[in-house]
């Protein structure tokens, strides 16, 4: 028992020692990961605190553990309401549309980048698909409310003239608000997602592309048998990404793009969680917490999920 302790103790210390040496000889490497480290420390795990509201009737007076603990009374209420299945369904169109979109277009126009010889047209193309990407959703919103304003805008009288005047207001259209906030969307993200493709399409072989030249394979068939096998992980993760995101459609751009006349498919769960918590008077904090918390545990679920089925049929997955 005696040699086992001192053991233990000896091993313990060799691990201190060796981890105190490694510490001060690169004391700049645990600086620079620090920040991250307390940023999400700070801003992601220290509120898992506040959670406990969705399961409390919440009073600022009483704070947290001084509010009455009323168990799963608000999911009830929000299971029970008669517009659940529409904020769901919502919700599901609008981030399946965009995922359906997405993750297609922002692997061929990687591809194409790729593929381009002349250096100058390619770097120029590029840039000029990353420059939406810094366009804040302000502005964006209001770029497509001059566009497509039934009045002034350019393509909203174009789409009256070419409707015979059945289309007036294309902002207003419920049918049309998905269209324009997916697509809106891809303008603004497609070329800055394609950055991760483009690095994994770095680590293609040039044996591999030699070869494939020697055996008289085309620039097409190099494309489908060469480097879309290189960034098959990628294109996996990538996906696994957008899927465990399904239910979180953020609330800024839908709450620009939202009018009394296109509510019908545009009230997502975000939207009703912000509404609900903060804009509807009463400051009901407990129900917008426990409809957001039953939107991350969704999103929890389908991303373990869809992350088993990647492990088991294409052998990657995120961990």
């Amino acid at each position: 028992m005696q040699l086992s302790r001192k053991k233990k103790t000896s091993k313990s210390l060799s691990l201190k020692s060796r981890y105190s040496k490694d510490f001060h000889r690169n004391w700049q490497l645990y600086a620079m990961v620090s920040v991250p480290v307390i940023y999400v420390l700070i801003f992601s795990y220290f509120p898992m605190y506040g959670l406990q509201i969705a399961f409390r009737n919440y009073n600022a007076l009483d704070g947290i553990l001084g509010s009455e603990f009323v168990g799963l009374a608000w999911f009830k209420k929000f299971f029970n309401s008669p517009w659940f299945w529409t904020y769901v369904g919502n919700t599901l169109k609008i981030s399946i549309y965009n995922i359906v979109l997405m993750w297609p277009l922002s692997i061929f126009l990687a591809l194409c980048f790729h593929v381009v010889g002349n250096k100058l047209f390619k770097n120029s193309m590029q840039f000029i698909s990353y420059l939406p990407n810094f366009i804040s959703v302000v502005v964006l919103v209001g770029m497509i409310n001059v566009l497509f304003g039934s009045r002034t805008g350019l393509f909203g009288r174009f789409l009256e003239y070419i409707s015979h005047g059945q289309i007036t207001n294309v902002l207003a259209s419920a049918p049309a608000f998905r269209h324009l906030y997916v697509w809106s969307g891809i303008w603004q993200k497609v070329g800055w997602s394609t950055i991760v493709y483009m690095a994994a399409l770095t680590s293609v072989s040039g044996d591999q592309t030699e070869a494939a030249i020697i055996d008289g394979a085309s620039r097409f068939q190099r494309v489908i048998h060469v480097d879309l096998p290189a960034i098959k992980p990628t294109m996996v993760i990538q996906l696994l990404m957008l899927v465990g995101s399904v239910l979180s459609v953020g609330e800024e751009k839908v709450l620009l793009m939202q009018n009394d006349l296109n509510l019908a498919a545009s009230e997502v769960i975000s939207t009703y969680s912000f509404k609900t918590g903060l804009l509807m008077g009463s400051g009901n904090y407990s129900f917008g917490a426990a409809i957001g918390f039953f939107n991350s545990i969704i999103n929890l679920i389908v991303l373990l999920s869809v992350n088993q089925m990647s492990k088991r049929m294409f052998e990657t997955s995120l961990w």
